[in-house]
């Protein structure tokens, strides 16, 4: 297998005098959809926000493609490729949809390719074309999703990361999103997956991991996950 384009090593957060993540190694490679999947609390959302430089690293070392972001800031882990959909969604809902969406390219310098890459969001979502000059704040929570990853996919990020993309939304619009997640993948993007809904993370998933207490505890592809008699009995409900 080629060398992984985003690797993490010992990756440790803290907040204040309790360890969130425990020095956890993670590979990401080109082209493939990982997951971090576990239980609320496990560090997931932790661990993300770290890779983003959202919250402090105690230890270890983030590096995309050889190059280190362990102590870059934000913004420029963006500039660098690195792109988070935020658990939540975090839309601005007092722009229209279209502003949600061009806020996401504020990195970018190229400016005659925005409008292409307008036009890729708008055929993944076609919803979010039909209300393009609307409020975000008067969608529902689908198509908040659907606006949020949008709006990361206007970065042109190497990886995409996302934090529960499913949540709080009813299970046809989850089978939506994660259709689409599958789409994007397929055309060549790198996807990190942090996803409670274990089963439907695992399905799409190349490779996957399970956080427990901060800590990496098993891993494998997606479809061993799926069948290990410990995450069934755990995640699975069998």
């Amino acid at each position: 297998m080629s060398a992984p384009l985003l690797q993490v090593n010992g990756l440790k957060v803290a907040y204040g005098h309790i360890e969130a993540v425990k020095g956890i190694d993670l590979e990401l490679h080109e082209g493939q959809i990982t997951t971090l999947v576990g239980a609320n609390g496990a560090g997931k959302s932790t661990t993300l926000l770290a890779l983003s430089g959202l919250v402090k690293k105690a230890a270890g070392r983030v590096t995309l493609d050889g190059k280190d972001l362990t102590k870059m800031a934000p913004h420029k882990i963006v500039s660098s490729g690195v792109v988070q959909v935020a658990e939540g969604r975090a839309t601005l809902t007092t722009l229209t949809v279209r502003e949600n969406l061009e806020l996401g390219a504020y990195t970018r310098r190229d400016r005659d390719s925005r409008a292409r890459d307008l036009d890729y969001v708008y055929g993944l979502f076609p919803v979010l074309k039909e209300r393009a000059g609307g409020l975000a704040g008067n969608l529902s929570g689908g198509e908040q999703q659907m606006l949020a990853i949008g709006r990361a996919l206007m970065a042109k990020p190497r990886v995409l990361l996302l934090d529960e993309p499913s949540m709080g939304l009813a299970p046809i619009i989850v089978q939506d999103i994660f259709r689409t997640l599958r789409n994007i993948n397929q055309a060549g993007l790198t996807i990190f997956l942090v996803e409670q809904n274990v089963r439907q993370a695992l399905k799409i998933a190349d490779r996957a991991y399970v956080i427990e207490t901060g800590s990496i505890v098993l891993s494998g592809t997606g479809r061993e996950l799926l069948v290990n008699p410990k995450v069934q009995e755990a995640y699975l409900g069998s």
